[in-house]
């Protein structure tokens, strides 16, 4: 599965939740910001995509852990198992 088709799954995924909202990020002047943002019930959350060999940017990297030090929840995704499982984390989290 290419990074795009991984990404499209994961939004459909999440538009179709109650209490959620969603954006696919695309920038074009501010290098760095995670692929998707999600308000899920209430908790701020963000995801790079990756496919199993794509590399993260030191600034992707800088911005993951800047928003998880905040109280946010960032991660790297690099496939929709572990999609679905790091969502099941953040949603028993927030109980």
């Amino acid at each position: 599965m290419t990074e795009s088709q991984l990404q499209a799954k994961i939004l459909r995924y999440l538009e179709n939740l109650t209490n959620t909202y969603v954006i696919k990020v695309v920038t074009a002047n501010k290098s760095g910001v995670p692929d998707i943002i999600v308000s899920l019930n209430g908790r701020f959350v963000a995801i790079e995509v990756k496919t199993e060999k794509g590399v993260i940017s030191k600034l992707q990297q800088y911005n993951i852990d800047k928003i998880n030090k905040l109280g946010g929840t960032a991660f790297i995704c690099r496939s929709y198992d572990e999609f679905l499982d790091k969502l099941f984390d953040i949603v028993l989290k927030k109980t």
